[in-house]
């Protein structure tokens, strides 16, 4: 979905609206990427849920597993889920097929909808299938901003019960540390 863009930062809220519309979560997150490899900081305390009630979120500080990391690495086969709290992580194997997929690359068909404006920048709303050589794995209407090297500002995705709604801003095109992309070394492994 990103294109020939293979490295950069940004800020990104995603937001899940149940099938009447109605948002249902609402998760800030310092998103990075460096070729097919992705970083996600979470801090729990800044999700909007009615899943999670103050309580939960309180649980999760108090036992140091509020801030999350999810590193995925199709390279290794796994996401790692690493707790900054707690100095551990946990190791998930991907699904048996998925790191070869992105080993051996998706086809990306783009159809253009729309000129759109979203955030003060000139972007094509497309509608995105991402397939593989057994059919479509990701479907998506997508805003390309033409002056952000055609980067999708916003991306969102309607799933069985709703929506899924990932809306970036702050995009810094910068080549990140590869380190962010490691677990520390100090760090345990939860099993």
């Amino acid at each position: 979905l990103f294109g020939a863009v293979g490295a950069f930062a940004a800020k990104v809220e995603t937001r899940v609206f149940d099938s009447s519309q109605n948002q249902i979560l609402l998760l800030p997150m310092d998103f990075t990427a460096l070729d097919s490899k992705v970083r996600l900081d979470i801090d729990l305390a800044q999700m909007h849920s009615k899943e999670f009630s103050a309580s939960t979120i309180a649980s999760l500080k108090q036992a140091g597993m509020d801030r999350l990391v999810s590193v995925f690495r199709p390279d290794k086969k796994c996401t790692y889920l690493i707790y900054p709290g707690v100095q551990s992580y946990q190791e998930l194997p991907l699904a048996k097929g998925e790191a070869e997929a992105y080993v051996r690359g998706l086809k990306l068909e783009k159809t253009a909808l729309a000129k759109d404006t979203l955030d003060g920048h000139p972007c094509v709303k497309n509608r995105v299938v991402v397939k593989n050589d057994k059919g479509p794995v990701l479907e998506a209407v997508t805003w390309n901003a033409t002056d952000l090297k055609d980067f999708p500002l916003q991306i969102e995705m309607k799933e069985k019960e709703g929506t899924v709604r990932m809306h970036f801003t702050q995009v810094r095109f910068v080549k990140p540390d590869t380190k962010q992309f490691e677990v520390p070394a100090a760090y345990g492994h939860m099993k």
